[in-house]
């Protein structure tokens, strides 16, 4: 079975400024992205979900611009192709908006379920941020 890359674009009412808190820290994460979220060191952090913990490491980094957290995988023969999950900010001035492209590469490869997982979470940072 083959991981799948899911890739899509939102549009947020808020300021890069306000929200790079929420895909760079532990505290921001926790917020809308996961249930529980632990720093382990400055660029690992431990993530929960469904009462499992998942590993990511920041992989990437380009403040206020965009972040990729890649999941240390559980079985070693998948070290060469890890999960990853990447966020990239791009503010509009024109209409002061924030636009998020996530990228999810995941063995998830119903895009149906990964759209219903994606719009929930956004409506929840929505949410969160007033945005």
């Amino acid at each position: 079975m083959a991981k799948y890359k899911f890739v899509k674009e939102y549009e947020i009412k808020a300021s890069v400024k306000m929200l790079y808190p929420y895909f760079s820290t532990a505290s921001g994460l926790a917020d809308w992205f996961a249930e529980k979220v632990k720093t382990v060191d400055p660029q690992t952090f431990e993530f929960h979900w469904d009462n499992e913990e998942h590993v990511g490491k920041i992989v990437a980094h380009r403040a206020g611009k965009s972040i990729k957290f890649e999941f240390v995988p559980e079985k070693p023969e998948d070290t060469r192709d890890a999960s990853y999950i990447e966020f990239k900010l791009d503010f509009n001035e024109m209409t002061s908006t924030t636009f998020i492209k996530v990228t999810d590469y995941s063995w998830e490869t119903d895009v149906e379920e990964l759209n219903k997982l994606w719009d929930g979470l956004v409506h929840t940072l929505r949410e969160t941020v007033g945005g």
